[in-house]
């Protein structure tokens, strides 16, 4: 393929969903809902062709960069496709193809803006990931934003209206903080270009760096309030658990997004190279990481329907995740980088299947009480055992193997002996939530009849409707088929992370910058 063409794909996720998303808004009223599912699915399609087109380019370590208006880095905007961009592009699309199969089932038929707000959502993801620029990665939050709030009040409700607000009001504060932070980093070096940053910062005049921590620190709250990082996580449980079940699917790759920026600008603006700025994240992520690590383990203890606690095992990934990457080793990225795609897969299909039980409980939806048997229980409590065994980690399933290689990680980190302990603990205390709820759904049976589902599940069958969890629960068993590959990925992923001068030069080579690549070993 002639290297301009291949230059080009970077910007095909963004220009796919850009494009249909507005076909679809300005045909909203003359294309059917058929054709409007038909074009959604397409377009996740094509965008799922275009992250495997861009992984297979970029696995031997290329660094694929795009110049918008072919202005070249600092001065104007850059997209940047390495191993880790294109990893959460695939991520994405895997996990948005499912969850648009789930709402397929009857959930887009309640607004005529569905289809194009889930396409915009699919361009803030997608855009996030690529961006190489401080103040376009604002940009695509606040398209995200937009998104994912005319998503989480689909359907209409109070409590849906309620925690939209909520969401709304938390995320506007981030967002003025992010142009706070952005404002300073500008003032200082005069650039907000990525890697002209990592150059910038790494040599910033001693009388400069009171101002830079402060803006490190800004940009930390930002991403950690995304991430839902305690205690910037109140707004999640109630989002999460009021909208619809296949928008909180696709809300599980959200938090994600948050970590992805948290881990970027540790890499690429203060890992060690950075000189004294370096360090400045790990000594915030670790022990915020452990806190929401056991806040949300307790969350999840006392949730009175399924789908809180379920928004409380994100809070727990969250920060299991958090804590995989504040130990700023290779190891600890690589085993973090492979449990973020098993646990947005894992609660994703858990929010799903949380759907599925709730249609067959009638009036009881999903609250935690004893009700009538469910109505084909042996398929509905086998998925949720599988999901049950994922979402805890234990074996023999990829969760294990996500926490077992972050614990290896931590046994590495002697400055935090108690590490292992906490996500032992915190551990233990999902799998009593999640047995909990196991035993109420499905063996402390009271009354009689079936339940008398308020809204049954489509015809002809539970099976069709349970494709949608059952294909994500396969995602994750071939997360554990093919671990040995996946985890040599992910071991370059964090090479790469942390040896930041090949984004640097490809970012900048057209201008010609020097610099010794020695200065940014990790």
């Amino acid at each position: 393929m002639h290297e301009s063409w291949i230059n080009h794909l970077v910007i095909a996720p963004l220009l796919l969903p850009l494009l249909i998303g507005t076909l679809l808004l300005l045909a909203r009223r003359t294309l059917s809902l058929t054709i409007r599912r038909t074009f959604n699915l397409a377009a996740i399609l094509g965008q799922l062709i275009l992250a495997v087109e861009l992984l297979l380019l970029v696995s031997d370590g290329t660094i694929l960069t795009y110049r918008l208006g072919h202005w070249p880095a600092p001065w104007g905007i850059v997209l940047v496709a390495d191993r880790l961009a294109v990893w959460m592009l695939l991520v994405t699309a895997l996990l948005a193809f499912f969850a648009l199969l789930h709402a397929m089932q009857g959930t887009d038929r309640r607004s005529r803006h569905f289809h194009p707000l889930f396409q915009l959502q699919l361009l803030g993801l997608n855009g996030a990931f690529l961006t190489g620029d401080l103040f376009n990665l604002f940009v695509f939050f606040e398209i995200l934003l937009l998104a994912s709030y005319g998503l989480l009040v689909h359907g209409g409700g109070a409590a849906r209206v309620r925690a939209g607000l909520h969401f709304v009001v938390i995320n506007l504060i981030g967002s003025t903080l992010f142009l706070f932070a952005a404002g300073a980093l500008y003032g200082l070096v005069g650039t907000l270009n990525l890697a002209d940053l990592s150059l910038k910062l790494a040599h910033l005049p001693p009388e400069h760096l009171g101002p830079a921590r402060i803006a490190a620190l800004l940009l930390l709250t930002v991403f950690a309030l995304k991430a839902a990082l305690v205690p910037l996580h109140l707004w999640l449980p109630a989002a999460y658990a009021a909208t619809a079940a296949p928008v909180a699917a696709l809300f599980a790759i959200m938090t994600k997004v948050g970590a992805y920026a948290l881990l970027r600008v540790e890499t690429l603006l203060f890992g060690t190279h950075a000189g004294i700025l370096s360090g400045l994240y790990p000594a915030w992520l670790l022990p915020l990481g452990l806190l929401t690590l056991v806040l949300g383990a307790l969350g999840a203890l006392a949730a009175s329907t399924v789908r809180r606690q379920i928004a409380y095992l994100v809070v727990v990934s969250v920060g299991l995740l958090l804590t995989a990457f504040g130990l700023g080793t290779a190891a600890g990225i690589a085993a973090g980088l492979y449990y973020l795609v098993h646990t947005t897969f894992a609660t994703a299909a858990f929010f799903l299947l949380a759907d599925l039980i709730r249609r067959q409980r009638g009036a009881l939806s999903d609250r935690l009480q004893p009700g009538p048997a469910l109505p084909n229980a042996r398929l509905l409590g086998g998925l949720f055992f599988i999901t049950a065994l994922l979402v805890a980690g234990l074996p023999p399933f990829s969760g294990f193997i996500g926490k077992f290689l972050i614990l290896r990680a931590a046994l590495a980190a002697p400055d935090w002996p108690w590490l292992v302990g906490i996500v032992l603990v915190t551990g233990l205390l999902g799998i009593i939530a999640l047995a909990r709820v196991g035993s109420l759904l499905f063996f402390h049976i009271r009354g009689a009849g079936s339940g008398a589902a308020t809204h049954p599940l489509p015809q002809p069958g539970y099976f069709r409707a349970a494709l949608p969890t059952i294909g994500l629960l396969t995602l994750c068993l071939a997360l554990l088929i093919g671990a040995g590959p996946l985890l040599n990925f992910t071991d370059a992923t964090a090479a790469q992370l942390l040896n930041p001068h090949e984004y640097i030069h490809a970012v900048l080579k057209p201008i010609g910058i020097q610099f010794a690549p020695e200065e940014f070993a990790p």
